[in-house]
């Protein structure tokens, strides 16, 4: 039997030991195993408490269950949902006795979604929400998922699909009707007027720069300079508790280390690198190495220094700030915050003065990188690409378009096959032409039981 002909299970909610669990069932023996665990068909989508039974007539648990027949479930096929009390235990034996029925087994990653998709209950573009709303870590993020799994970019696909299929066949026709004078021109024209006004709409989506895609990553900010400067400690203070060491001595950190946090719905990846200096540790100078190449992939880096330090802040890839740590043991240093003006600019660069161990100026720190975030990602949630897949065939698609206005002087032909080439690239971002290759690239990223 065909792996999509089978039954599937999964348990669907928080990891086990929990107050209740909820074990989801997809497939045609769906019925008949929620049938024989409780003794009856319950009626469809109504709570029904009941006391599941094994084949072998013994107690499971005492639990809920619920009956959705396909078409009208989640997957498109019949759909079992047992809510049972979280127990390790209790999930085993309801586990064990489903396997026990033929063609029955334990969901893949992904698979319940992949069905549903297959069943035409949601395009691919409304899937990857469902993916990024699961994995989301911030408010923003959230928003931008639950939008885009709302239909906000499929929707619009569908329209620039149907509307290019349209002036496709307008321009067909012509082709058809082409040796009745004035009638191809009749046809062509406003097919033309279709394509442009498509083309300058898919050309503004692409121009928001793809911020929603970095929404969805995220801002990353490496904390680098000399050792012993205190980025460790402003690590911790950022995450509000010790996730590295502090230490007087030169060179604890040895690798990079990570956090995310939550900056007013912006997610933003924090990394505390190694101190960079000349050493003959080679296990050192790997952290170093390490730390050089992560501060050039960052988005800002956050160059800290001290009063036993030179400034030392050299022009990279990414902007950084200078923050001088330290204050409180330096009488020289005067007040925190912010230097400068206020747009905080010291001749052309920002820079900081703090104590990361007392907590002074931190806070300004903070809501800078708050509003570097802001500027940075913009009015992202409101944008309509969530992934660079999706941008991709976008960019296809207004590449076709604009080569079909160019070529309807040199042909109709010509045109006809360009928009051929932009309905499918539409196809495949929503899912339902030639995507065979990326489904199981998207569904394995997927948890088991959704």
């Amino acid at each position: 039997m065909h792996p999509r002909e089978q039954t599937i299970f999964a348990l669907s909610s928080g990891r086990p030991p929990s107050a209740i669990a909820m074990v989801r069932v997809s497939g045609p023996q769906a019925r008949a195993a929620l049938t024989s665990l409780v003794g009856r068909l319950p009626t469809p989508r109504m709570a029904t408490r009941v006391l599941l039974r094994d084949t072998n007539q013994r107690p499971i648990d005492d639990a809920v269950v619920l009956w959705f027949p396909g078409p009208a479930s989640a997957t498109g096929e019949d759909v079992a949902e047992f809510h049972v009390h979280g127990g390790r235990a209790v999930l085993a034996a309801l586990f064990a006795a489903l396997s026990a029925f033929e063609n029955v087994r334990a969901a893949e990653p992904g698979e319940f979604t992949r069905r549903a998709f297959e069943n035409g209950k949601l395009d691919l573009t409304e899937a990857e929400a469902l993916d990024d709303l699961i994995h989301a870590d911030t408010d923003r993020q959230r928003r931008l998922a639950l939008r885009q799994m709302k239909g906000l970019l499929g929707d619009r696909a569908r329209d620039w699909r149907a509307q290019i299929i349209e002036a496709s066949a307008l321009i067909e026709a012509g082709i058809d009707f082409s040796d009745e004078g004035d009638v191809p021109r009749e046809l062509i024209e406003p097919a033309l007027e279709k394509i442009k006004a498509l083309h300058g709409e898919i050309e503004e989506v692409l121009a928001a720069q793809g911020r929603s895609e970095r929404l969805r990553e995220g801002l990353v900010v490496a904390i680098a300079g000399p050792p012993n400067v205190g980025k460790s400690t402003l690590m911790n203070q950022l995450a509000r508790r010790e996730v590295a060491i502090v230490s007087p001595h030169a060179g604890t950190t040895r690798d990079v280390i990570e956090i995310q946090l939550d900056l007013d719905g912006y997610p933003v990846t924090v990394i505390d690198t190694a101190g960079i200096r000349e050493t003959d540790d080679p296990v050192e100078q790997e952290g170093v190495r390490r730390a050089r190449a992560r501060a050039e992939e960052a988005d800002l880096v956050l160059w800290m220094i001290d009063a036993q330090h030179e400034d030392g802040l050299s022009e990279g890839r990414a902007p950084a700030w200078c923050v001088r740590n330290k204050i409180d043991l330096d009488v020289s240093a005067g007040a925190s915050g912010q230097l400068a003006d206020a747009a905080g600019k010291a001749g052309s660069r920002i820079e900081f003065r703090i104590s990361a161990s007392q907590g002074d100026g931190v806070q300004e720190l903070i809501t800078a990188l708050v509003a570097f975030a802001q500027n940075l990602f913009g009015a992202a949630e409101d944008g309509l690409i969530g992934r660079v897949r999706q941008r991709k065939l976008l960019q296809e698609t207004s590449v076709m378009l604009h080569r079909s206005i160019s070529a309807i002087n040199r042909g109709e032909e010509l045109a006809a096959e360009e928009l051929r080439g932009a309905a499918v690239a539409l196809g495949r971002l929503l899912g339902r032409v030639d995507v065979e290759d990326v489904l199981d690239v998207i569904f394995r990223e997927f948890c088991i039981g959704k």
